[in-house]
């Protein structure tokens, strides 16, 4: 499948209807729609987001990068619409977001999934992150599952 990846805003119409379907995927997965422990991610904090555009131009997946307080770097809000799952799409939104992590010399780069998402809990591990104790807001609760990946 041919893809092109585009920077927007947060706040971009494309970016903002993605955000909604995995906000709704997300609360029939864990039952509610208190799911997200922490600072949910806003455009003020969110400078760089990508969308996975296919060759008519459907916006098919997203993903951003947020600085942490700490220096840090987390990934927030990677989706890809269910159709499209399994035809590298959130590869490729996640290795622009790892370049764009590297350009704001990021050497690890962060995220949280939760525990009603062991498909993205297998497709991180398979793209080389490793289980970390929670970090931030992530910190002890228990449906958050955290990941890191050492930038080289």
């Amino acid at each position: 499948m041919q893809l092109t990846l585009e920077q927007v805003s947060f706040d971009a119409p494309e970016a903002e209807a993605l955000r909604n379907a995995q906000q709704a995927e997300l609360h029939v997965r864990y039952g509610s729609e208190d799911h997200e422990p922490g600072r949910p991610p806003t455009v003020d904090d969110v400078p760089f987001f990508v969308v996975a555009r296919t060759s008519d131009g459907a916006a098919v997946g997203c993903g951003g990068l947020r600085p942490l307080g700490d220096g840090g770097w987390e990934v927030k809000r990677m989706y890809v619409r269910p159709a499209y799952r399994g035809k590298g799409v959130a590869t490729a939104v996640l290795r622009r977001i790892e370049e764009e992590a590297r350009v704001v010399g990021c050497d690890e780069l962060l995220l949280e999934t939760g525990t009603e998402q062991p498909d993205a809990m297998r497709f991180y591990e398979r793209e080389g992150y490793r289980r970390i104790p929670g970090f931030g807001a992530y910190a002890g609760e228990t449906r958050s599952v955290c990941y890191a990946r050492t930038l080289g």
